[in-house]
């Protein structure tokens, strides 16, 4: 339940508040911005842009809760307007990304995760009342991103679309990172997801150096990190079983 609004906000709230919902779309623009950077050929721009969007969205949901935004500025539905932009971001930028890399075997296949994800992101409980996600959220740009610095094979590529897509429908919990509990733990994901962030820039950057040090296939770390707080925090195994319950 959203907080009342606020009677006559003072102007640095108000200012404070739009600058926030303004810090959101941004990530639209960097999606622009990368679709422009996949068509000219420039992967690595289109790649660090991708990245960029991916922090901005990983901060400013706990940067509205801060600023109050829903009590400041009441008529602007800023979860509607982050889900558009993370559809823009998750979805359709990664899912241009693997086909103008080569990433998959035909263009046809990514018919799947852009469909997938637009069932995942209308769903009513696409984020549970404990703060999950339901399904797998979706991170088409974390996949992009590790199918094209791993150079994974485009029949490799094209299972793991297919995978992902399928996992969007199995309601499995997947930790929300900026609201996992307790606060000790996301604190930890916060601090690792900075370091993993940091790590797949450098990759991106210098890809000799990314060669030399493996720092693509360490950063496989936090991903699994991720999943197994999943796995634990969202017991997974009461979610398989709801799972057979309703294929049943």
């Amino acid at each position: 339940m959203g907080h009342p609004a606020i009677s006559k906000p003072s102007p640095g709230r108000l200012l404070l508040a739009w600058s926030v919902h303004l810090f959101t779309a941004s990530g639209a623009v960097l999606a622009a911005l990368a679709l422009l950077s996949i068509g000219s050929g420039n992967f690595s721009r289109a790649a660090l842009l991708m990245l960029l969007a991916l922090a901005i969205d990983s901060v400013d949901g706990s940067l509205a809760r801060a600023a109050r935004v829903s009590e400041v500025v009441p008529r602007i539905d800023g979860r509607r307007l982050d889900d558009i932009v993370d559809y823009l971001n998750y979805a359709v930028v990664p899912v241009v990304f693997m086909a103008g890399a080569g990433l998959i075997l035909a263009w046809g296949w990514l018919v799947l995760p852009i469909l997938a994800s637009a069932y995942g992101f209308s769903q009513n409980n696409a984020k549970t009342e404990d703060d999950f996600f339901l399904g797998w959220p979706s991170y088409w740009n974390v996949v992009a991103l590790y199918l094209w610095l791993l150079e994974i094979s485009p029949a490799a590529g094209t299972a793991w679309v297919v995978t992902f897509s399928i996992a969007i429908f199995i309601p499995l919990k997947y930790v929300y990172p900026s609201r996992i509990k307790p606060p000790r733990l996301r604190s930890i994901a916060t601090v690792g997801g900075l370091i993993w962030s940091l790590v797949l820039a450098a990759a991106i950057l210098f890809p000799d150096l990314d060669r030399r040090l493996w720092l693509t296939e360490i950063s496989l770390l936090y991903p699994a990190y991720y999943v197994g707080l999943s796995i634990w925090l969202g017991d997974w195994k009461r979610g398989w079983h709801k799972a057979e319950h309703l294929g049943r």
